[in-house]
């Protein structure tokens, strides 16, 4: 890996760290067809002596683009075997490993039987797999799953009607069906829910199951947190970090937001502590109307840490780590004085620290936290860490991508060194041509500084070239970062490899830079974050002579596509064409079509017939502004931004004769998932992007014919 530094004092500038792979003998441009195809690890699961790793891959068939999902042992000493595939079963997909007490047992979960129940294989001291064995049968679909720290229980959960005593009762508990139509009945909201519509009287419900001696749950299930009704995980991103057994397997801790017509306004999650035997749940953090979560008992069994953000209706506050005596029941603020918000955590087998991950700047590290001190070390460098494991002689496995490489994993000595343990996609990535990245940074809106990143092909000599083709990505959120991290979906390097110079930049409302810098969005959705984008636009072309600002496109999903909107209005000489992906066009319809309304209200300053200025960020009202070609997408199933916002975008170019183009994906949501229609994406995003940046393209694309005006 080739490290250069480069510096522009003149535009008081700096940039940090870019560097490129050096360049295959005969490579060719990465396409939408690798990044669909390309292997996707997820879910490292380390033994409890740490002698083996298996990992969840994801492959796609490069025809048909059909995914399947098995899992994957690897040894990690020194001269460890590559891997090999563990716990195969044909025609079916293994996930979500996870080892039991002494490394004998490795459980997954499996579609096999019809409908995903939990499995095992035993696996023998030097990491021979005997025949997987189902160990559930449940009339409800096992969701996730915990094994007790003696491996003598599980916990598992799964969409269940409420007031069901069993893992699954007959009838799906839906309240709605009330006939003799098909029409679907509600009483409160959530009516729908990011890309499904809601099942009323049914819940993401935890149980515990006994766990026998042959490996296979056996006895009556006790259901975990009696009355209270409500999503544990919660909906619809919550996953197994948010429900431990204690050290001594006695007590389940669970996150749970009450279900109630107050729900699509409350980020009030809670952590309850109950008894895994069952008896009453009890509210550890009623105190905090805000969001607390990650409960992680530490080793010992004294101390419960979690996250606590402060302010309840904001999902993007700080999340700050607290410590629980389990004794005293006091509790502790551990990081209120580092300005970073914590992700995730594990504890050290010594109970004394806690490894965590936090945005920290373009990048996603992990760091040691001192429990007494709350002194914070940071441990890795470049790159997104996630899935971290500690290790007893202090080493640590977690899993590592960057925007140029996707997810491996890695073991890092107690020392400090690190190496790969895998290296799914090497032979693949051998084929494509490198990408060259820089870091640097600006003086944007208010003087304050910015961070951004330029990502472009890589010369056949390696050095920079000169100007081409550009476009500005803009992440969504906005609370994010498009930061040093891979992404199957806007794939910085897929558009480089494209033959685009590409400028990111986190403008104001970004994460990774102290909370104040992410609340400086707050009501200012069109203010701040433009200013940035056009200085740094500018920057990014001081930096980088392949950067041209006068034959650029800018794309953008979500806030990104509401920002695509606004630079319509606003910018409109800026770009030789826009790509807006599930943008928000009109405020007003947002803020009554969205399902999650704290997000909108936060956003904006209350409810829309009592916030301030409701109009002055609204795209809908600088229409008459439009002249740039664009490109809009939606996917269907969009509950979060409905694609009727899309359908007004497209409304208003088509009716002013502005070159445009309308993509609906039906099966998709928020998000483009599928390795068929991700494939398609950016077919029609990158061709957009060609055809208004080509040589011949107009320098000002003449409108259609206007509509003829009737009477």
């Amino acid at each position: 890996m080739k490290h250069h530094i480069l510096l522009r004092a003149t535009a008081a500038l700096i940039a940090l760290a870019p560097f490129a792979l050096a360049a295959p003998a005969a490579a060719r441009p990465m396409t939408a067809d690798d990044l669909a195809t390309l292997a996707r690890i997820a879910e490292p699961a380390v033994s409890p002596g740490g002698r083996w790793v298996v990992y969840q891959q994801t492959d796609t068939d490069p025809q048909s683009y059909a995914r399947s999902t098995g899992l994957w042992l690897v040894g990690t000493g020194a001269n460890a075997a590559p891997p090999t595939r563990i716990a195969d079963l044909a025609e079916a997909n293994e996930t979500t490993p996870t080892w039991n007490h002494d490394s004998s047992r490795l459980y997954f979960l499996s579609g096999k039987s019809g409908k995903d129940q939990l499995w095992f294989v035993d696996v023998a001291a030097g990491g021979v797999a005997g025949t997987p064995v189902q160990a559930s049968d449940t009339l409800a679909e096992v969701a996730g799953y915990r094994l007790s720290p003696a491996g003598n229980a599980a916990l598992m959960w799964g969409d269940i009607a409420d007031g069901c005593a069993a893992f699954g009762c007959e009838g799906n508990g839906d309240t709605s069906s009330q006939g003799p139509g098909s029409g679907r009945v509600y009483d409160q909201q959530f009516v729908r829910h990011w890309d499904a519509w809601e099942t009323p009287g049914v819940h993401s419900r935890a149980f515990t199951f006994a766990l026998g001696a042959d490996g296979r749950v056996a006895g009556t299930p006790v259901a975990i947190g009696g009355e209270l009704v409500g999503d544990t995980p919660s909906k619809p991103f919550g996953g197994a970090d948010e429900l431990a057994f204690s050290a001594d397997g006695r007590t389940v801790y669970f996150t749970l937001r009450i279900a109630d017509r107050n729900e699509p306004r409350s980020t009030n999650l809670d952590i309850y502590a109950a008894p895994t035997a069952g008896g009453p749940a009890i509210n550890l953090t009623a105190s905090n109307s805000a969001t607390d979560t990650l409960p992680t008992p530490s080793p010992d069994g004294r101390t419960l840490a979690y996250v606590a953000m402060a302010r309840a209706g904001y999902e993007a506050d700080r999340q700050v780590i607290m410590l629980r005596d389990l004794r005293s029941g006091t509790v502790r603020a551990l990081t209120q004085g580092w300005d970073r918000s914590v992700d995730s955590i594990a504890w050290s087998a010594n109970s004394r620290s806690l490894i965590v991950t936090a945005g920290d700047t373009l990048q996603h590290p992990a760091f040691r936290v001192d429990v007494r001190s709350g002194a914070v070390t940071q441990l890795t460098g470049q790159g997104n860490v996630t899935n971290v494991t500690p290790l007893r002689d202090g080493s640590l496995i977690y899993a590592l991508n960057s925007i140029t490489a996707p997810t491996d994993v890695v073991l890092r000595a107690a020392d400090g060194t690190a190496r790969a343990l895998t290296s799914v996609n090497a032979t693949r990535l051998a084929d494509i041509d490198p990408v060259i990245f820089h870091a640097f940074a600006f003086r944007g809106a208010n003087g304050e500084q910015v961070w951004g990143q330029t990502v472009q092909p890589m010369a056949a000599t390696g050095a920079t070239t000169g100007p081409m083709p550009t476009v500005l990505l803009v992440h969504g959120g906005p609370q994010s970062s498009f930061g040093n991290s891979w992404s199957t979906r806007w794939n910085p390097m897929l558009f480089a490899s494209a033959g685009f110079a590409v400028v990111t930049i986190d403008f104001h409302g970004s994460t990774g830079y102290g909370q104040a810098f992410t609340d400086s969005i707050n009501r200012n959705w069109g203010g701040s974050p433009l200013e940035d984008l056009r200085l740094g636009m500018a920057a990014a072309a001081a930096v980088n002579p392949a950067v041209d600002p006068a034959n650029a496109c800018a794309a953008g999903g979500s806030y990104g596509g509401y920002m695509m909107n606004w630079i319509a209005g606003q910018w409109s000489d800026g770009f030789k064409c826009l790509v807006n992906h599930s943008g928000v066009f009109d405020a007003r319809a947002m803020a009554f079509e969205t399902e999650e309304q704290w997000f909108d209200e936060w956003e904006n300053g209350g409810p829309w017939w009592s916030r301030p200025d409701a109009e002055r960020w609204n795209p809908v009202n600088h229409v008459a502004n439009w002249r740039t070609p664009t490109l809009v997408i939606h996917g269907e199933r969009d509950y979060r931004i409905s694609y009727s916002q899309s359908l007004g975008a497209f409304t208003a170019l088509q009716r002013q004769g502005i070159p445009s183009r309308l993509v609906v994906f039906p099966d998709e949501n928020h998000w483009i998932l599928k390795g068929r229609n991700s494939v398609q994406w950016y077919r029609e995003v990158l061709g957009w992007m060609h055809r208004w940046t080509a040589a011949d393209a107009p320098v000002q694309p003449a409108r259609w014919p206007a509509p003829v005006e009737q009477p």
